[in-house]
């Protein structure tokens, strides 16, 4: 009888041969010693510590290195012969890291997914994150025909696609003759999509209000990006491995890089590569790579940067790297620190995203302050440069910079805006969830492009159903800026994002030549290099955070793994190995709240309160973290902030 040493993974021992190939992958290239040889002589097997669960985001790796099929994924389990699958190679759609993958799908559907092999990128390894979620994608509530609001019921009907698309283009017309369209395309989408997006709202829609980044940020974030990050692929694994010191600021790796963090592991292993974390605690994965964590409270990053001393030292070592991750975006200064640091010390800037379809969108110009290929919006020359590459007359494309995702809610809430064209944007991952779901109800015309019955599709005039990456081929671009270009695997009816925009287009007149994913990837390289000068690193000034006072506490936050997203949604197993929500406090912090390990706490604000289990950690005292969008957990929607803010805090049941 096989024993499930996770939700997702089955142990035959039956089978096993004890060639401890499970083991030390899990101890030695993961981290996460809990698989293990038990017992001596005869009686020796492989299996797990009681009561301590194969908890690891990285399990998988050790059922595709089984040479004898002891070890078999829950989800895959007896559903197919090997022989009788048709594999493809495929690139992940789940994070920034750009791991190459195996798709395996028999008969129109996919049943497995496997690493594949990429010696520069992610080696032969992937995360259950990539292996296992892939179940989305079939979903019950997936879109498969357009839909339109019907006028009488205001209730979405099924429309064909040339009625769907005139209607459309007769709301976003009138929209845009009101008060302007704006486009938020998130960071699901594959670089050939995000032009066609990019391209839409500047030809079709006249407007530079557009943004992928649906998350909290700020328009320093957005000049950091100009400045630092486009067109630049100054940092790549090869360089993680080799580098003489890595400094972490905003960005926890194995939640939000997992395979950035087994390339820091390795060097940490090999060689003790020496790692610092600005990071408010020392969090399993930190330690597993070996960081020196500068403890941080949330909101002081900017003034740590400035004056710590050890770091500075370290980044002044030749070829040293400086790693951040988005969410030093909503530190005030703290982007601008980074950028000043990086330049006094002459070590490498690195900029890693959460999501698979970021760094392509900054590049292809989804930002309200650029033009595809790192043009700025109010430079002339660039400006004239892309009207000769899209033969557009003159004048045509707007000198003014863009709103960006929060002024666009901000705007169609109270009517500012008169449309919105939204791609895969879920309001949860926005920094204000209710003000996100007022506009999307206020505004005057919506409409959706979608894989799936969403928040936004329910509240949309038009819906626009759209392929997932396993059924179109594209480009994602990961954290390096390298390519990772991938075929289609399912042939099915549905459409990518740029065929449906490119359809939507000519109901304008226009033709926006962005219907073939092949044609679009040839027109974005084809694209004369910009000429004009880079823009300045921002340098905003370093805010002091606020200090709790008795009952308050900072808030620090960030995503795990494997949570809420909408992509995990529907695998129950993987479901299963998701880390426990816990609330996290100082033992000082617990002391005076009269709590102990486990007992309850509640985190409120005035719109809200969450309540679970207490975890006693090295945090800074005043500080409490919360995992983002966990179950029971989701802080921005429950609690109306992000990191860095004000929250109170109690002992006991809310």
């Amino acid at each position: 009888k096989p024993i499930n040493i996770s939700s997702q993974v089955l142990l035959d021992r039956e089978r096993c041969v004890l060639c401890q190939r499970c083991t030390r992958f899990s101890d030695e290239i993961a981290g996460d010693k809990f698989i293990d040889l038990m017992d001596r002589s005869a009686a020796e097997q492989i299996n797990i510590y009681p009561g301590d669960p194969f908890q690891s985001y990285f399990s998988g790796n050790t059922v595709q290195i089984c040479p004898v099929g002891a070890l078999t994924g829950a989800q895959y389990r007896f559903r197919s012969r090997p022989f009788d699958l048709v594999s493809t190679p495929s690139a992940c759609e789940h994070c920034a890291a750009g791991c190459a993958q195996r798709t395996d799908w028999r008969r129109g559907k996919v049943l497995r997914r496997l690493a594949g092999e990429d010696p520069e990128v992610n080696e032969e390894w992937n995360c259950d994150k990539g292996r296992w979620a892939f179940q989305y994608a079939a979903a019950a509530d997936r879109l498969t025909t357009p839909l339109v609001k019907d006028a009488r019921s205001g209730l979405l009907r099924e429309a064909s696609w040339p009625e769907a698309l005139s209607v459309a283009a007769e709301g976003l017309r009138a929209a845009k003759e009101a008060q302007g369209v704006g486009v938020l395309t998130g960071g699901r989408l594959t670089a050939e999509d995000a032009y066609a997006y990019a391209k839409f709202a500047r030809i079709v829609l006249g407007t530079n209000d557009i943004d992928f980044r649906a998350r909290p940020l700020s328009g320093e974030e957005a000049d950091f990006l100009a400045a630092n990050v486009v067109g630049r692929t100054d940092v790549t694994y090869a360089d993680i491995d080799a580098a003489p010191a890595i400094v972490l600021v905003g960005l926890e790796p194995e939640e939000e890089c997992p395979i950035l963090f087994l390339r820091l592991r390795k060097a940490y292993v090999k060689r003790r590569l020496p790692v610092y974390a600005v990071a408010p605690f020392a969090s399993p994965g930190l330690t597993k790579i070996g960081a020196t964590v500068r403890p941080v409270v949330p909101g002081g990053e900017a003034v740590l940067l400035a004056d710590d001393a050890a770091l500075r030292t370290a980044l002044g070592a030749d070829g040293a790297i400086l790693v951040v991750g988005e969410r030093l975006a909503t530190v005030p200064g703290g982007l601008s620190a980074a950028a000043a640091l990086a330049a006094e010390t002459g070590a490498r800037l690195a900029w890693v995203p959460r999501r698979a379809g970021d760094r392509g969108a900054v590049e292809v110009g989804c930002l309200p302050n650029l033009l595809p290929g790192g043009r700025p919006v109010g430079d002339p020359g660039a400006r004239a440069e892309l009207i000769g590459a899209w033969g557009l007359e003159a004048g045509v494309l707007s000198n003014r910079p863009g709103r960006d995702t929060d002024q666009m809610i901000a705007a169609a809430a109270e009517g500012r805006l008169s449309g919105l064209v939204v791609a895969g944007v879920d309001p949860a991952d926005l920094a204000d969830v209710r003000l996100a779901e007022r506009a999307l109800d206020n505004v005057g015309f919506l409409v959706s492009f979608e894989l799936r019955m969403t928040a936004v599709a329910r509240r949309a005039d038009v819906v626009f159903p759209v392929a997932p990456v396993v059924e179109k081929s594209g480009t994602f671009l990961n954290w390096e800026g390298r390519l990772r270009t991938f075929p289609q695997v399912l042939n099915t009816p549905a459409i990518s994002d740029g065929r449906a925009l490119d359809a939507l287009a000519r109901e304008f007149g226009i033709e926006l030549g962005c219907a073939d994913p092949a044609l679009t990837r040839r027109e974005l390289i084809s694209l004369p290099p910009a000429r004009g000068s880079r823009p300045a690193s921002p340098s905003v000034p370093a805010k002091a955070p606020t200090r709790p006072g008795k009952g308050e506490a900072l808030l620090a936050t960030w995503h795990h793994l494997i949570d809420l997203g909408s992509l995990t949604d529907g695998d129950e197993y993987l479901a299963g190995t998701a880390r426990t929500p816990v609330v996290r406090i100082s033992k000082n912090t617990a002391t005076d709240l009269g709590v102990a390990e486990g007992d309850p706490v509640t985190v409120t604000t005035d719109q809200g309160g969450i309540t679970l289990p207490a975890a006693l950690t090295d945090l800074p005292d005043g500080v409490v973290w919360l995992p983002t969008n966990s179950p029971g957990c989701t802080v921005r929607r429950a609690l109306g902030v992000t990191a860095g803010a004000l929250v109170r805090i109690s002992g006991g049941l809310r």
